[in-house]
């Protein structure tokens, strides 16, 4: 995808926009110091498990620089399918419910990702040291140990705590060009291959993948761009695996009839409607009795009108959020873009709900009861979560609107081509995404929806981080 570098001088500038939105959202700047000496002190002393698994060889797969490596993976062939190794970082070795660490954590809900860097949600010295599964150094973990049958199926998983020992840091893109050049082995190339099935069951059984480009605001040697950047076959298969373990921890709550479930509700039918006559008119094709899932699955982003359509069409996978349950299962307890029941247990460093999540995992597979502070703070869940993914929502779009708004300020009055992704029945106009600089903005003017478009440049302020196009007669 194409990308933009600005200026030298612009950085300075660009640092600002982004400290103002920090302040804007409140969010926390540091640790106060109570919870840094406790992460210091529980850093020296975790509670380390008595298995020892540091003979399996983990690695990690993250984006390049990453430090807070929740997950490790190792993958082995067995006679009647495949064994999934999932090493997740075990941050319940270091914080105690009811501590300063936890309380912090429960203020923070999520790390939070800006273009200068994060605020995580635990101090570095855990996130991104004591508990971080760094190659080469001991850690304890939560280990899923997950069979698959021949076709990806699961056919039986169990997790518990152990010492593991990652052997290696890749990246994406390295595990993308060992997958196309043949030279993958080992790990390597069970991880393409149980990804691959794995996203043919989640066809299957109606579940949904977007292959929808991410806008990202990139700060590399001292420079912002803004690129739309579509995440790489690796990346999908190393999800699939996170998705198989949140499938099996939902199983297992759910068994248990006590934890923490990621939930999204079915589409409403008129909703499924509206899109279905959207795919008719914009020429996508939706075979009889074909699911969303598999309808979006091979459409092209870079396609004009199936552009329009991958946009329109997430209104089907709005209402996500968390639910937590000590008795009963929950009336809704299936994720419809899994179309599974799934909780969120792979990403502890960054997600204060799967720490929890794992615990009820860990105390069900091992025959023991939930302990009773896990499960007191289960119910209050729900609600920090969704505050912090709202407030997490809202940080990313705004770097992006000022991203957007700082490339294009000296461009007012400028033609760019574009295409049309979305129109507004009511007000009038609607959303376009040029490629060129990666901007998806308001647009005046009546659009043709999933039509290549002429746009011309009528705002662009940091200040208010507001872009603006008129429809170019």
């Amino acid at each position: 995808m194409p990308t933009i570098a600005v200026p030298e001088p612009i950085p300075l500038k660009w640092a600002d926009g982004f400290r103002r939105i920090e302040r804007e959202h409140r969010l926390p700047d540091g640790f106060p110091q109570p919870v840094l000496d406790e992460a210091a002190w529980v850093a020296r002393v975790p509670r380390l498990p008595a298995t020892d698994l540091t003979d399996v060889p983990f690695v990690t797969i993250d984006p390049p620089g990453s430090m807070d490596l929740d997950q490790a993976l190792h993958l082995e062939r067995l006679r009647a399918g495949y064994r999934v190794w999932y090493a997740i970082a075990d941050v319940g070795a270091f914080v105690r419910p009811g501590g300063v660490i936890d309380a912090e954590a429960r203020t923070r809900g999520e790390t939070v990702y800006l273009p200068m860097g994060r605020v995580p949600l635990h101090p570095p010295v855990l996130s991104e040291g004591a508990a971080s599964l760094l190659p080469g150094a001991v850690r304890p973990a939560a280990v899923w140990c997950v069979d698959l049958d021949a076709d990806g199926r699961t056919v039986g998983a169990d997790v518990r705590r152990a010492l593991v020992r990652s052997r290696e840091r890749l990246d994406y893109a390295y595990v993308q060009a060992a997958v196309d050049t043949g030279t993958a082995d080992g790990v390597l190339a069970l991880l393409a291959e149980i990804g691959r099935l794995r996203l043919d069951l989640e066809r299957a059984r109606g579940g949904v993948t977007l292959p929808v480009p991410e806008q990202e605001v990139v700060h590399h040697g001292g420079r912002y761009r803004l690129e739309f950047r579509l995440p790489l076959p690796a990346e999908t298969w190393n999800a699939q695996i996170s998705l198989l373990t949140g499938m099996a921890a939902a199983t297992m709550m759910l068994d248990a009839e006590v934890g923490v479930l990621r939930v999204l509700p079915r589409p409403r039918p008129a909703d499924l409607d509206t899109v279905r006559r959207l795919a008719r008119a914009l020429d996508v094709p939706w075979p009889d009795g074909a699911s969303y899932g598999t309808v979006v699955h091979d459409l092209d982003p870079k396609n004009a009108q199936q552009a329009a359509f991958l946009h329109e069409s997430k209104v089907l996978l709005r209402g996500a959020g968390y639910v937590a349950f000590d008795g009963a299962p929950p009336r809704m307890a299936e994720h419809a873009a899994v179309a599974a029941p799934y909780a969120h247990v792979t990403a502890p460093l960054r997600r204060l709900a799967d720490r929890y999540a794992t615990e009820v995992c860990l105390a069900v597979a091992a025959g023991e009861p939930v302990p009773s502070d896990v499960r007191a703070a289960l119910a209050p869940l729900p609600g920090l979560m969704s505050g912090s993914g709202r407030r997490a929502g809202a940080v990313e779009r705004a770097c992006v609107d000022l991203a957007e708004a700082f490339l294009l300020r000296d461009r007012i009055g400028q033609a760019f081509e574009a295409v049309v992704i979305d129109v507004d029945g009511r007000r009038g106009g609607g959303q376009v995404q040029i490629n060129d600089p990666a901007v998806i903005a308001r647009c005046d003017g009546d659009l043709p929806l999933g039509e290549q478009v002429v746009v011309r440049l009528a705002q662009a302020d940091p200040a208010t981080r507001e872009v603006r196009f008129t429809l170019s007669s």
